[in-house]
């Protein structure tokens, strides 16, 4: 596209051919991202290939004016994941389809709604942590996919008996391959009944009729108006509506839930124990706090964790109409980056930005547009909420069944994943198992000691 300079202003930001940009983008994002902001400042831009000319910024001022941007002038419906997931996700959605499929899916996940999971949350982590050994190192991660797994496919999917036992065996190399397909889109062309596109259409065609079965089996269960499963209350607003239930979309939209709430929110988790082990004197503490019904510390530390490791490193626009972006204006057909990353580790906004101080957060909400771990505006993580509380649910649970061993090892690096970051060797734990839970009023020697202060 041709910018006419005199309409339009621009950030300044490397001439290095697309292409380049494009490879030390896959094999380094985060450093490339934060070396750009060294040379040319807060507000950068780039060309990428086969996403074209990018604004990036990375100040809380210019990140309010993105998320609060009207819905016709920014979209976010046109991206690498929508397109995986299909054009009934809410990925793929822009405007009032957006907003719409937005209000029908957002009660679930706030209040007492989003509380009536707490029993299968903790069931599914006591489940899953159930084959911990004692004093083995192991990647907490791979239980924690497990774990988060069967929690969307229970409270969100509705699923049970045998298309529990499918998709929990279906899904996880599906999301995987997914995930391969979102970073190099020229993979998802079937080359060959063994290439990776290929493979994706099976495995999607297989996905599809599972779906398409669980909707079929909720809309001639007597009971969908008691069910508490987000799948029977999409169908019901759906009813409601007086419309006809439209399983394909449907489908596409509980893959959106499942890629939204699965290996992000696992990967939280597997980061929150990579940084407790880490920092002892947190961990004491927050094991003193599980002996009762505070979570306080925990839900601080969650938040902590996510401002210093986020799994979702930036966010992007598409610019529809001119932008008008502080000093910039930027043109159609540009997109328009948050760094996430790199505000959440700026002492400008969080200092120490390098320090892990969940007391930060006790009793303080974090800065709207200073820590944005799950974006945004009216694209904000429609699952914000329910991951919150999701991990404060599984901390608790391992925290009062399992002395965390505490580690001098060097921080894990971070590995991308295809959608979100996670500890590169999978945030290695070692445990052991309590004799009773904590909340039961165990004694153990730690519970004489008092509680060390935060760490400065």
């Amino acid at each position: 596209m041709t910018i006419d300079t005199a309409e339009y202003r621009l950030p300044p930001g490397p001439k290095t051919p697309k292409l380049l940009n494009g490879v030390t983008f896959l094999v380094a994002r985060n450093a490339m991202i934060k070396r750009l902001q060294r040379r040319y400042g807060d507000e950068v831009s780039i060309e990428m290939p086969g996403l074209g000319h990018m604004v990036l910024v990375s100040t809380p001022e210019l990140v309010k004016a993105v998320y609060t941007a009207k819905p016709d002038v920014l979209h976010a419906g046109k991206n690498p994941l929508g397109e995986v997931l299909g054009p009934g996700s809410l990925f793929s959605m822009d405007e009032e389809r957006h907003l719409r499929e937005r209000r029908m899916l957002l009660p679930p996940f706030h209040g007492e709604r989003m509380r009536s999971y707490e029993a299968i949350i903790e069931e599914e982590a006591t489940r899953g942590m159930a084959g911990w050994a004692d004093g083995v190192e192991f990647a907490s991660i791979e239980s924690f996919q497990a774990i988060t797994l069967r929690i969307v496919l229970r409270a969100v999917f509705g699923a049970e008996g045998r298309e529990l036992a499918e998709l929990e065996k279906l899904l996880p190399p599906m999301t995987t391959l997914g995930q391969k397909l979102v970073t190099v889109p020229i993979m998802r062309r079937d080359w060959g009944r063994r290439s990776p596109g290929a493979r994706w259409k099976r495995m999607h065609a297989r996905y599809l009729r599972l779906a398409h079965k669980l909707v079929d089996d909720h809309l001639a269960d007597p009971n969908l108006t008691e069910r508490i499963d987000i799948l029977a209350l999409m169908l019901r607003a759906q009813l409601e509506e007086g419309g006809e239930v439209d399983r394909a979309e449907t489908a596409d939209e509980l893959l959106t839930l499942l890629v939204a709430g699965h290996e992000t929110t696992a990967s939280a988790l597997a980061w929150s124990v990579e940084r407790l082990r880490r920092h002892p004197e947190v961990l004491r503490r927050l094991e003193g706090e599980a002996r009762g019904d505070d979570n306080a510390l925990r839900l601080a530390t969650a938040e902590e964790t996510l401002r210093v490791r986020p799994v979702i490193n930036a966010t992007a626009r598409l610019v529809m109409k001119p932008f008008d972006l502080g000093p910039w204006r930027v043109p159609p057909g540009h997109r328009v980056v948050t760094g996430i990353a790199l505000m959440h580790r700026d002492d400008r906004f969080h200092a120490p930005a390098r320090a892990f101080e969940p007391d930060r957060y006790v009793g303080k909400k974090p800065d709207t547009y200073a820590w944005i771990p799950f974006g945004g505006g009216v694209r904000r993580c429609l699952g914000a909420a329910f991951a919150q509380f999701e991990i404060d649910v599984v901390l608790r649970t391992l925290l009062r069944n399992f002395e965390l061993r505490p580690t001098n090892a060097p921080s894990e690096r971070e590995g991308f994943r295809g959608v979100a970051f996670a500890p590169a060797k999978g945030g290695v734990a070692v445990v052991r198992r309590r004799a009773l839970p904590l909340d039961e009023g165990v004694a153990v020697a730690a519970e004489s000691e008092p509680a060390p202060a935060a760490a400065p």
